[in-house]
């Protein structure tokens, strides 16, 4: 054999060498990832029971948060109807002692031997506890006497020729009027001024 032909026959066995030396390495290269299978199916199984867990929850919180907002809106109701039902309450307590008053007064005035001064000083007590009984409530008396007319809170029901008064100021308060919260509740009934017919053919 020559020393050109030694080096060729030599070559195919260092190769042959290198590829069982690979092969191994393949081998353990390949081998996790066949053996990756497993792991990955437990992974996702874990991550489905997460998932479960946390639906599971956010489910129940919505059924709680469900049931409060039942139980908000009966509360409301409930405390709406109360409220209608029981708006005057404060106000009928308030009328109560006037109603004992005018009880008082009226069994004073059967007695025989009645005092007229004191029967008229108990009126104007039990007057003055129904006029406060009214302000506690924002109840304002409309009395205008010798103001100007207004027609938003006043309601002629005639009219007089005079001269000694501006034409259309209120010369007499038949009825009082009365506001709630500024509100008119009822207007004030009276008589306007107008100016005496002479005056007006003067001026025309």
């Amino acid at each position: 054999m020559t020393k050109e032909q030694e080096p060729e026959q030599a070559r195919p066995a260092a190769e042959t060498d290198i590829e069982e030396e690979q092969k191994p390495a393949e081998t353990a290269a390949a081998g996790p990832e066949a053996g990756s299978e497993a792991p990955a199916k437990e992974d996702l199984e874990l991550l489905l029971e997460d998932a479960r867990a946390k639906a599971d929850d956010h489910w129940g919180k919505l059924v709680r948060a469900k049931a409060e907002l039942e139980n908000l809106r009966k509360r409301q109701e409930r405390e709406l109807a109360n409220a209608h039902k029981f708006a005057l309450e404060r106000f009928v307590a308030e009328l109560l002692p006037v109603r004992d008053s005018l009880e008082l007064g009226l069994s004073a005035a059967q007695d025989d031997n009645a005092d007229v001064a004191k029967l008229r000083e108990g009126t104007e007590l039990t007057l003055n506890l129904f006029t406060a009984a009214l302000e506690k409530f924002n109840v304002a008396v409309v009395d205008p006497q010798g103001q100007p007319f207004d027609p938003e809170l006043h309601q002629a029901i005639s009219t007089q020729p005079r001269d000694d008064v501006e034409p259309n100021t209120v010369i007499n308060v038949v009825q009082k009027g009365y506001t709630l919260n500024g509100r008119l509740v009822r207007p004030a009934m009276v008589v306007v001024s107008q100016a005496p017919e002479g005056n007006i053919d003067e001026q025309a």
